[in-house]
């Protein structure tokens, strides 16, 4: 074999073992992400604090994320929910008094009911009665799988029907992140009939969200963004690159608030903006400032909440 051939077979090898490699390590990752990790107290420490040992396994297989638990109960009267969707979901009901309709409130990835409670209490003293359900996979609910919204958004139709079922004629959904992204998949999947939403910080595709972390950790998305959004389709039953919840917005005919922190760090500006520009039916964005991707209550309570109930107050 003349000594050309050699190199070009064994650079071949290395190309075929480096590409097994790549997707190896992204099918671990996509898993760890899409998978929590029951028991588990605390997530995977930084890399910092690991050793050498602990730095290569967190590298080739990927950060344990812990199950989210209920952190903390309703300090008011409350009354547990169980509903029976793709999963059982729990939740809780809240109810007000002479309430002006239901609003039902879904949290974030890494998220679970108790996260909301805050956010609740502003809409309960505004005089609407509040649904707070765990997604699949969070708190009280079964499973310890999620989908980043996708799956998720049948949970947002059950709830819906469920509050439906019960008489109530005017429902609000209200979502942060994930919980956002599983409205509006909700809405394409088929009609909702509600009164209005409030969208917190959609991010605008799945590949582009899982981008935009290897952007903030200074490390090329290419190739590994493709494979980790790739496989976490494949374990999880669904093709992720069609999760695109700026394409779902076309499907929201009802009144629509989007709320942005201008400092988000996980979902540019353009992604929001091509969001409210898809938007279908009557839509307002709101900004903050200093915000980044987190609980607008922490430095916008005053803001957030005049926002929302405003919105709220100009619905039918």
């Amino acid at each position: 074999m003349k000594p050309t051939s050699r190199l070009k077979k064994s650079f071949l090898w290395m190309v075929v073992l480096l590409i097994l490699f790549l997707n190896f390590v992204a099918f671990f990752h996509a898993w760890k992400f899409t998978h929590f990790t029951p028991g588990l107290p605390y997530k995977t420490s930084s890399r910092q604090q690991l050793s050498l040992t602990g730095k290569l396994k967190l590298g080739l297989l990927g950060v344990d994320n812990p199950r989210p638990v209920t952190k903390r109960l309703p300090g008011v009267p409350y009354q547990d929910i169980t509903l029976q969707s793709n999963k059982r979901i729990a939740c809780w009901l809240i109810t007000a008094p002479n309430a002006k309709g239901t609003i039902v409130l879904f949290h974030g990835y890494t998220g679970e009911k108790s996260s909301m409670l805050d956010k609740a209490d502003v809409f309960l003293k505004a005089g609407y009665t509040v649904l707070l359900p765990d997604f699949m996979g969070s708190g009280s609910s079964e499973g310890n799988q999620t989908t980043i919204g996708y799956k998720e958004a049948a949970e947002v139709k059950t709830c819906v029907d469920y509050l439906q079922q019960k008489g109530e004629k005017h429902i609000y959904l209200f979502g942060t992140s994930m919980g956002a992204a599983a409205i509006m998949k909700a809405f394409k999947d088929q009609p909702l009939s509600v009164s209005g939403v409030i969208l917190e910080c959609p991010f605008s595709t799945m590949l582009t969200t899982v981008q935009n972390r290897f952007e903030n950790m200074h490390i090329p998305a290419f190739p590994m963004s493709y494979l980790l959004v790739f496989w976490g389709g494949v374990e999880n039953g669904f093709n992720a690159f069609a999760h695109k919840p700026v394409n779902d917005a076309r499907a929201i005919t009802c009144p629509t608030l989007l709320v942005y922190g201008e400092k988000d760090e996980k979902v540019k500006p353009e992604e929001t903006q091509a969001i409210f520009k898809n938007l279908a039916g009557p839509k307002k964005l709101v900004t903050f400032p200093l915000a980044a991707h987190d609980n607008y209550l922490v430095q916008y309570k005053k803001e957030w909440s005049e926002a929302v109930t405003s919105f709220l107050g100009q619905l039918p």
